[in-house]
């Protein structure tokens, strides 16, 4: 016998007989029974009531029968004494026989007091030498299910102890050494949740959790990470970067997002979701080759129809505020239950009170579904996971049970769902030809405008009304207030009225998505440049065979090597003792050495095709060397304090200083380096920042600069401001374009890196380095990195994770250059030295 809030459950033990739940509001009488003399029974419970609802008779999962007849029913308690019992059930009955509101309030009270009488009990625990770090009162959340109890957190094990006995378990029990994530959750759109996800090893693979208020939830988190968990280590810039390279897929990445936006397979009011991508559910073949054949992911569903948008659109108009394109949204519970029924009749079932749908209202058929969604007025669902998740082979659409959902109009008997053609007739090739279909190059290259409308900048405001993208407004986060609501059946109406509307996922980015790139495998691992052209396994320090070569190359500047740059079978570099130097790669033997300044040099650069090396120096000026003839000139008077960083495209050289200033120069590529440059003439604009310039890059007509803490890109059509970062707390110290232009790095004292999309602004990765960064060299996915305390740090940036990290100088690394092929590294440093370096396939 079971006591709930509404009812009374009689659980027999011989499974063919049914559940018998006797609803208190239908219960006349609950009385306390007296055997008499004769009968050889104690004392009982009588319950008269005027509908019985029995469930699973013949333990068959079946729609429930409703009896609407008097019975009277006898319960003898076997254990418990009969007063406790009547006590407490008297109290719900009295609370059945109030109207809603009250009914709600009293009932809510009942719970909360019986659940601050509640103790955590201490012989449930492993070790009674754990400690208890945590203690509080939390439900339990699965589909459908909230269950109350008692959460508490010891220095080795998490446990769950329910306030009732419904659960499989009396207590969960999840040992701290096998969590691995700890996610915040968003639950009936309050900060209460808290997902906690489990390694293989783990009899627990997940539990969802929700506290009374997100303070005691953040206490729990902390309290969580205040122990020596062994969490995976997933940033959401690092899972951005790694599907924009096609390390992940799109599938895996639309898992992360609904993760990230707190949807959850234990919260149907919060199911994943997913898009339809394909449109042609009736051809014998599924060409996916074929663009016409796809979904316009820029679009909402209910946008989709021009005629079914242009009358949602009229209907607006007329609309008193607050005013709404469409009345449901795209994923609710009996959104995510009508694609689901097969796979959960019993959730189907405690959705709609003991029944299944209507047959014709079922989910019969991927065609008719795909074709309702696309025209009616009140349907605007998005799929589910389970239509593009290969592991599960489609099982949702198939009755493995054999439930009796009953005939459709037509007479045919609702069985599996109708699959189009393509599929024949099997639900596993389905699920894999929807799942190639979303990772088809078409959806990859769209994608982000669908993310941009479920998780991004289109989900609210101004741009959610150009995209037709308005829901009721229930469903966003912040219509109402839960947390303030002191009313327990006002609060229990609200609650049941976001249930059914659906919630829009947590806004997670205020820019638009970057797209998907389409890139090509990259060596992976930094080892020494040998003569020999031998790779050893471990990665250590450079040395040369020869010992006058070892010398040159420990000595190569007087002072420490301020820039360095390739071009071709040559490397340059420059220091602050105002020489350059000139390496043969091969052997790195020195072949041109010359005084170009009596001050120091800070910058080299060598323009495709050029045989003159160019070369900024903090006497204001730039200079040109002639490898050809040996000889040196004055270039040009570019700045009123010294020059910085110096970068060239084809018919422009850009200049940056000290003087908080960018300057911009036309020059004839045929003839450049060759003579000097007529300043005026020659100059074309300067580019006006607050601080002293640090660092700049140029790539098909914008330039980034990093000047003190701040970091500006330019358009040079238009010699105007595109995008401002204050992405650092400390000083940029290195800024770089990607050769096509399309995302930009930074880097800066206060040890983090960053990486943008540049079309949007949008950071796509950041990361904190243990070591203070002084300068970074950039080239395809290869990223490699100088520290203050003499280290390389070499990245991977398609697989997001660094793989080598070798000590290169005594001092600072001052400059790092690569390759144009990305195989060579060449690092210079405060010792003077320099030292070159080459990537190995692993």
């Amino acid at each position: 016998m079971k006591l709930c809030s509404r009812s009374v459950v009689f659980e027999p033990r011989d499974t063919a007989l049914p559940l018998t739940k006797l609803p208190l509001q239908s219960c006349p009488h609950v009385v306390r029974s007296v055997p008499s003399l004769t009968d050889n029974i104690r004392d009982g419970i009588e319950i008269e009531c005027k509908q019985v609802i029995q469930m699973f008779e013949g333990n068959i999962l079946a729609p429930f029968t409703f009896l609407k007849t008097t019975r009277s029913f006898i319960f003898v308690p076997t254990y418990m004494d009969v007063e406790r019992v009547l006590n407490l059930l008297g109290q719900l009955h009295r609370a059945a026989s109030l109207p809603l509101q009250d009914h709600n309030n009293m009932v809510a009270a009942i719970i909360f007091s019986r659940q601050a009488r509640f103790k955590f009990d201490p012989q449930w625990m492993e070790d009674f030498s754990e400690q208890i770090i945590f203690e509080e009162t939390a439900n339990k959340v699965s589909p459908l299910v909230v269950n109350p109890g008692r959460v508490v957190l010891t220095n080795s094990i998490l446990y769950f102890q329910p306030f009732n006995n419904i659960e499989q378990t009396t207590v969960l029990k999840i040992k701290l050494c096998h969590i691995r994530k700890v996610i915040k959750r968003r639950f009936l759109l309050r900060h209460l949740g808290l997902e906690i996800e489990c390694c293989q090893e783990s009899s627990v693979p997940q539990v969802y959790f929700s506290l009374p208020n997100s303070d005691k939830r953040d206490a729990f988190v902390d309290a969580l990470h205040s122990q020596d968990l062994q969490l995976d280590d997933l940033r959401q810039g690092e899972m951005t970067l790694k599907w924009q390279n096609g390390v992940i897929s799109n599938f895996e990445y639309i898992s992360y997002l609904n993760s990230l936006a707190d949807r959850s397979t234990n919260d149907l009011t919060q199911y994943p979701v997913f898009p339809w991508v394909i449109t042609d559910y009736e051809s014998e073949n599924l060409d996916l080759k074929n663009p016409l054949i796809f979904r316009d992911l820029t679009k909402p569903v209910g946008a989709l129809n021009n005629t079914r948008l242009q009358k949602l659109l009229d209907r607006y108009e007329e609309m008193d505020p607050p005013k709404f394109l469409y009345g449901s949204h795209y994923s609710a519970p009996g959104l995510v239950l009508f694609y689901l029924v097969r796979q959960h009749p019993h959730l189907m079932l405690c959705l709609q009170n003991g029944r299944f749908d209507h047959p014709d209202r079922m989910f019969n058929s991927v065609k008719d579904v795909w074709r309702n969604v696309n025209s009616n007025m009140s349907d605007f669902k998005e799929l589910t996971p389970e239509f593009y998740d290969l592991e599960q082979e489609g099982k949702f659409c198939t009755n493995l049970n054999g439930i009796n959902f009953g005939h459709r109009h037509d007479g045919r008997r609702v069985g599996d769902v109708e699959l189009p053609p393509w599929a024949e007739n099997s639900p596993k090739k389905f699920v894999a030809k929807m799942r190639e279909a979303l990772e088809s190059e078409t959806v990859s290259s769209n994608l982000n405008h669908w993310i941009d409308l479920i998780f991004g900048y289109k989900q609210t405001g101004e741009e959610a009304l150009k995209a037709h993208n308005v829901f009721y407004p229930m469903c966003y986060e912040g219509t109402v207030d839960l947390e303030t609501e002191t009313d327990f059946g006002k609060r229990h109406a609200q609650e049941v009225q976001i249930m059914e509307f659906g919630q829009i996922p947590k806004q997670l980015f205020l820019v638009p998505h970057p797209p998907k790139r389409n890139l090509s495998p990259q060596p992976h691992l930094l080892v020494e440049r040998k003569p020999d052209g031998q790779n050893e396994d471990q990665v250590k320090l450079f040395a040369m065979k020869t010992l006058e070569c070892q010398d040159k190359v420990q000595r190569a500047h007087k002072d420490f090597v301020s820039n360095m740059t390739f071009s071709g079978d040559y490397l340059y570099s420059v220091g602050h003792d105002g020489c350059l130097k000139v390496f043969k790669t091969e052997g790195l033997v020195v072949e041109r050495s010359a005084t170009i300044s009596s001050l120091p040099l800070s910058c080299c650069l060598v323009p495709p095709g050029a045989t003159a090396v160019l070369s900024g120096s903090w006497d204001n000026k730039l200079y040109s060397y002639e490898m050809e003839f040996g000889r040196k000139f004055e270039l040009l008077a570019a700045h009123e304090d010294a020059i910085t960083c110096l970068q060239w495209q084809p018919g422009l050289l850009a200049t940056g200083s000290w003087d908080c200033s960018v300057r911009l120069w036309s020059v004839c590529d045929a003839t450049l380096g060759k003579q000097p440059l007529r300043g005026p003439q020659a100059y074309l604009c300067e580019l006006p920042h607050e601080n002293k310039v640090a660092s700049i890059s140029v790539q098909n007509n914008k330039l980034i600069s990093g000047s003190a803490e701040e970091v500006t890109l330019w358009d040079l059509n238009s010699y105007s401001v595109l995008q401002n970062y204050t992405s650092h707390d400390g000083e940029v110290v290195s800024v770089q374009l990607d050769h096509e232009g399309r995302q930009a790095l930074t880097c800066g004292t206060d040890n983090l890196i960053r990486l943008y999309d540049v079309s949007s602004g949008m950071e796509v990765f950041c990361k904190t380095l243990q070591q203070q960064p002084t300068h970074f060299a950039w080239n395809h996915n290869r990223l490699v990195i100088g520290t203050l305390d003499g280290l390389l740090l070499a990245w991977d940036l398609r697989q997001v994770k660094q793989i080598s990290l070798v000590q290169a100088h005594t001092g600072a690394v001052t400059a790092v250059a690569l390759n144009e092929n990305a195989d060579l590294v060449a690092s210079g440093g405060n010792d003077r030295g320099v030292a070159l370096w080459r990537f190995a396939q692993l």
